[in-house]
């Protein structure tokens, strides 16, 4: 693993705490995907919890139900109403994200604009349009010089271009 994360260049962001601690790792093989599948389609396409489902308000307590994965069988809660509320938030995006993107690059009909803007954005866009003594030659002075006094000017550290923050 760290041979990977280091061929990826992401070895540097891992805490050393990290590799001090013992993680135990539990996988199993679920099916062919339907049930996840299944699951996420509902989770993407509905809200956490329908109108339907919640059979009783009263006394500052909701009860709904939902259906047992095991027995299949429906099993009625009642819960405060703000435990309720502390569970049903998390399901609520924050303002401006969107659970699934149907518009813009994203959109299922954009795949070949996607692929060209991920080809583009790997590119090497970083080409040089003019020659050192062409933009000298154009500023009346030598790129090593400072404008104002004429001495010497040193390159004493070179800025990364910021991370986009997401949307």
């Amino acid at each position: 693993m760290r041979a990977g994360l280091k061929k990826a260049g992401l070895y540097h962001q891992i805490p050393a705490t990290a590799w001090q601690q013992e993680w135990v790792v539990h996988s199993k093989s679920v099916g062919h995907g339907e049930t996840a599948a299944a699951y996420l389609a509902d989770y993407l396409f509905r809200v956490g919890i329908s109108n339907s489902r919640i059979v009783k308000l009263e006394n500052d307590e909701v009860t709904f139900w939902y259906t047992n994965r095991q027995t299949k069988r429906r099993v009625y809660v009642t819960l405060p109403v703000f435990t309720f509320i502390d569970r049903f938030l998390p399901h609520i995006l924050p303002k401006g994200f969107v659970k699934v993107r149907y518009y813009g690059f994203l959109a299922p009909g954009n795949r070949q604009r996607l692929a060209l803007a991920r080809e583009l954005l790997a590119a090497d866009h970083r080409t040089v349009s003019q020659t050192t003594a062409e933009i000298e030659a154009d500023c009346n002075r030598q790129l090593g010089q400072c404008p104002r006094c004429g001495g010497t000017l040193y390159l004493v550290e070179q800025l990364p271009p910021r991370a986009r923050c997401p949307p």
